[in-house]
């Protein structure tokens, strides 16, 4: 036992009489020992607390005011306080249900998928091995078979000479043990005569049907037979390390994704910290042409660091970024849902348009306009929007809005309004069936097509106002909510089908030096106005800045498709602010994804589109058809059938006013001028001079009323009579024709 010495206390310091501070008394209460039938069980040493005997009261805190404390209720409510509802338990019930059948089975697109890549995969293997039978696998099989049959004759004669039991007998004779021989020889007396037997037997069978299959059996029999047992020789005397066949290669890489990919490209990416990590709430499995995972990112992760970290994800599981697509996921923010693709699949024509075999569109509806990265297709409408499609040249930006086109004129209800600006042979086939249409900025055989454009421009807005009008005066029983409806639409006599207006190449028109202001004030009223009385505008650029298409038409649009850009920032001009913030990005797609794009702004869901091919001679058939079914419908209009837009009431009713002012007239009524102007143009101002005084007298001012003329009182007498009557002024025709001229030379 070892002594601890007595060392002697340490001398007092100087100037310690008085405590400096107050010393906490350290209180022990020993755990008393059990009593057991009134006896005391406690050891020896009553007095003595030792470790495991004691607790120390400690105060909790230093607060004087919390001595009186108690401990409070656990903040947590219990896990069953509340049991959740029926439709609750439903819900999450139906959340954490897996499907029964795979989407592959269930999707027709996906069946379809399916069932051409095996058809594809197997054809392939099929004729991989059928062009090396005869040059590889037949020379390997003659080489092998005398070695085959070598193997296969020792293996039979160690069979019939009990070969595997010598090494018992051996062991025997080094033990010396005399006993254990003679059985084990008597055994493998009996066993040799035993299999003798057989095989002298199964030699003469074999040798009878052989020489029977010689002599009786047709030649082709025999031959099958030649090749069965020379290939099966060939087999057996192949070596193991070289296989007879060789084995098909696949072409694309592909390969099976686990967990600790997963886990470690969530690591690289700096998405997980050593204390947490993702969470796989479903099982890791196919869908489609690539795998579908779900995982739960740690606390404080959300699917837009996912985003952010799009490249560095797909760099962990070492795979393109084109192979990489996430998904949100509605039941918490944390929540991911990743699809890998085997290969990239922007890089795969989504084949040609199912519009090549539609007999008609009903444009009320969504038709098919492509596929999304997993094959699905993608629906498309253009009822009450208007949408803005960019990209660089090259990348398909034509034929994916000519498709929407396509869909439009299979519908005979439909209206199209058809203007490029490249004049390029992609559009010249909508003459068959485009109510107004034109190519390029240049003049021709005296045919301005930028004079047509501004012509159409101003006889749809005019439409356009004309509907807002007429909807709202319509009866309840047809017009019940004041909107365009099916069946006002296809109703000739009101005359308000379905319009869309078409421009590619926009720039070209917007930059012109003379109507470049007014043809960009008329497309921003009508992107923004039109699509809510059923006239809808699209058009497409390969120059979205500010000069070539400024922002006040852009923004206009409330639907975008981004094909392959230069930048992010062009990206962002065209999908809008922030765009690249939700991880919308065109610049990041390869030149070789033609027709590839992103959309936003037709649904409530943002994605890609690779959109279906129609070519010339597939746009030629489809407006062919269209055409043919629009003259059946009695529907072709405007260009399609050689009627010429009306004349312009408001490009040339100033000189038409100030050609009817007498002279030395300084202010004469509006019905007054209304009369004169139908003698003037009766085809344009007639049908005014028929109606009665005061609305002959309106219709004036409202045609005025755009160049900022308004009409006031004069007075007359008349038979010693004063009569006062609306009219306009000299001075307001010349200031507004002179303002005219002045905006023309600016332009």
């Amino acid at each position: 036992m070892t002594e601890n010495p007595m060392l002697p206390p340490p001398e007092e310091p100087q100037g310690s009489e008085e405590p400096s501070a107050e010393v906490l008394p350290f209180r022990l209460k020993k755990t008393p020992a059990p009593v057991v039938d009134g006896v005391d069980l406690a050891a020896p040493g009553e007095g003595e607390a030792r470790p495991g005997e004691w607790e120390a009261e400690l105060p909790d805190t230093s607060d004087p005011e919390a001595e009186d404390l108690t401990e409070g209720e656990p903040v947590d409510p219990p896990k069953t306080v509340y049991p959740p509802s029926v439709a609750e338990w439903m819900e999450a019930k139906d959340k954490a249900r897996l499907p029964v059948l795979p989407l592959w089975v269930k999707l027709p697109d996906q069946r379809t998928a399916v069932r051409k890549w095996a058809v594809r995969h197997y054809s392939a293997m099929v004729g991989y091995h059928a062009v090396r039978l005869p040059f590889v696998y037949t020379p390997k099989i003659l080489a092998y078979a005398p070695r085959g049959a070598w193997r296969w004759s020792t293996a039979i004669g160690r069979w019939v000479f009990d070969a595997e039991g010598k090494g018992l007998r051996l062991a025997a004779v080094v033990n010396e043990d005399a006993g254990e021989y003679l059985k084990l020889c008597r055994q493998r007396n009996d066993r040799v005569r035993l299999r003798g037997l057989v095989t002298t037997v199964a030699g003469f069978v074999g040798l009878a049907a052989a020489l029977a299959l010689y002599v009786m059996a047709p030649s082709w029999l025999l031959l099958l037979a030649l090749a069965t047992m020379t290939t099966t020789l060939g087999a057996v005397g192949a070596p193991a390390d070289r296989p007879l066949i060789d084995r098909a290669k696949v072409v694309f890489r592909k390969r099976k994704l686990s967990s600790d990919i997963v886990i470690r490209a969530h690591e690289v990416a700096g998405l997980t910290t050593k204390d947490q990590s993702i969470a796989f709430p479903r099982p890791i499995g196919r869908d489609g042409d690539g795998w579908r995972v779900i995982v739960d990112l740690p606390f404080g992760k959300s699917y837009k660091d996912a985003l952010n970290a799009h490249t560095k994800l797909a760099s962990g599981m070492d795979i393109a970024a084109t192979q990489l697509f996430l998904d949100k996921d509605e039941t918490s923010e944390r929540r991911v849902s990743y699809w890998i693709a085997d290969r990239d699949p922007l890089a795969v024509p989504s084949g040609k348009s199912p519009l090549l075999g539609a007999t008609r569109v009903d444009f009320w509806k969504p038709f098919p306009w492509g596929v999304d990265e997993r094959g699905n297709p993608v629906m498309a409408t253009m009822l009450w929007l208007s949408l803005l499609v960019g990209a660089v040249p090259r990348q398909g930006k034509t034929f994916s809005a000519r498709t929407i086109a396509l869909a439009a004129a299979l519908d005979p209800y439909v209206r199209l309004y058809v203007f490029d600006g490249k004049a390029s042979p992609d559009w010249r086939k909508f003459a068959l069936v485009a109510h107004r249409i034109a190519f390029g900025i240049v003049p021709k055989n005296g045919f301005d097509p930028v004079v047509h454009l501004l012509t159409a421009l101003r006889e749809l807005r005019a439409d356009v106002e004309d509907r807002y009008h007429r909807l709202s005066e319509l009866p309840l029983h047809i017009c019940p909510e004041g909107k365009l409806t099916p069946e006002i639409s296809r109703d000739k006599k009101l005359n308000m089908p379905l319009t869309l207006f078409v421009v590619d190449e926009v720039q070209e028109y917007l930059t012109h030096p003379e109507h470049g202001k007014e043809i960009l004030a008329l497309m921003v009223y009508l992107a923004r106005v039109a699509p809510a009385v059923g006239v809808s505008v699209m058009t497409s650029t390969q120059k979205p800045d500010d000069k070539a298409c400024p922002s006040e038409l852009r923004d206009q649009h409330q639907a975008r498709f981004a094909l392959r850009v230069g930048s992010l920032h062009v990206s962002d001009v065209i999908l809008g602010a922030g765009s690249y913030s939700e991880g919308l990005d065109a610049s990041k797609l390869l030149k070789s994804h033609k027709g590839v794009g992103l959309l936003k702004g037709m649904s409530d869901d943002a994605g890609i589109v690779r959109t279906y091919l129609a070519d010339g001679r597939d746009a030629e058939r489809i407006l062919t058809r269209a055409a043919a079914l629009r003259e059946a419908e009695d529907t072709l209009s405007g260009d399609a059938v050689g009627e010429a837009p009306a004349p312009e009431m408001a490009a040339t009713i100033l000189d038409d006013v100030a050609q009817v002012l007498g002279k030395g007239e300084t202010k004469v009524w509006s019905e007054t001028l209304v009369d004169r102007l139908a003698d003037l143009r009766p085809d344009t101002y007639g049908p005014w001079a028929e109606l009665d005084a005061k609305p002959k007298a309106e219709a004036l001012t409202a045609a005025l009323k755009p160049f900022g003329i308004t009409t006031e009182q004069i007075s007359r007498r008349i038979d010693g009579k004063t009569v006062n009557k609306r009219g306009i002024k000299r001075d307001d025709i010349a200031a507004a024709i002179t303002e005219r001229n002045k905006n023309r030379d600016a332009g």
